[in-house]
């Protein structure tokens, strides 16, 4: 239950409530949150030292307008605590994941490259252009088990933005390597293909794929 309003604004405003009274009043029911906010946390003595009179009585009245009121039982050092603590996770957070960037920024490839025909121009793609693909994939045993190259019929290429995670990584990083007019082998592993799950029916968990890709178009 909120406290009654000992004083009205007025009152509070007037020389018979000091700000140690004010002070002590937020402390003892505002929320952690509201006296963070409104720069009323710290210690009692020394708060009243540093906040000036009407900006006391603007938070006092502000405390009944908004309810930001603590609930029975718990302690402004409780609910300090818990927040330091939800900071502390979620600062904890955002480390691991600028280290987990850095780690993927600094990842040797996965994959390596062989060129079975130049480019005819010195255009490489960049990253979130659409690239037009001809492709043939190959298992360890060097069994086909994708292809768009169709023996009779006229070839449809396999177009994709590229580098924006489209395709497997393997495929993302080796065409950004390649001009236009190129043709490659791929030989990437497992990490930068399909994984651990691999692809039912097709690929098994855990397989290094090897491709021969030709760039044939960027726009």
């Amino acid at each position: 239950m909120p406290p009654q309003q000992p004083w009205t604004t007025a009152e509070a405003d007037g020389d018979a409530v000091s700000k140690k009274d004010l002070v002590n009043f937020l402390h003892a029911h505002a929320t952690y949150a509201f006296l963070k906010s409104n720069k009323l946390y710290g210690k009692a003595a020394n708060v009243s030292k540093t906040a000036k009179k009407p900006d006391l009585v603007k938070a006092y009245q502000a405390l009944f307008d908004t309810d930001a009121f603590r609930p029975d039982g718990v302690t402004l050092e409780e609910q300090a605590e818990q927040a330091k603590q939800a900071e502390a996770a979620e600062q904890k957070e955002k480390t691991d994941a600028v280290e987990e960037k850095k780690e993927v920024l600094n990842e040797p490839p996965k994959f390596s490259k062989q060129v079975l025909k130049k480019g005819g121009s010195d255009r490489k793609p960049k990253k979130g252009e659409t690239v037009s693909v001809l492709y043939t994939g190959y298992l360890p045993d060097g069994s086909i088990f994708d292809t768009n190259l169709t023996g009779k019929k006229k070839p449809v290429a396999l177009r994709f933005k590229v580098g924006t995670g489209r395709v497997i990584k393997g495929w993302d990083e080796g065409l950004l390597t390649m001009y236009n007019g190129e043709k490659a082998r791929l030989k990437i592993e497992s990490e930068w293909a399909y994984g651990k799950k691999g692809v039912e029916g097709k690929i098994p968990p855990n397989t290094e794929l090897t491709f021969e890709v030709e760039l044939i178009g960027i726009d």
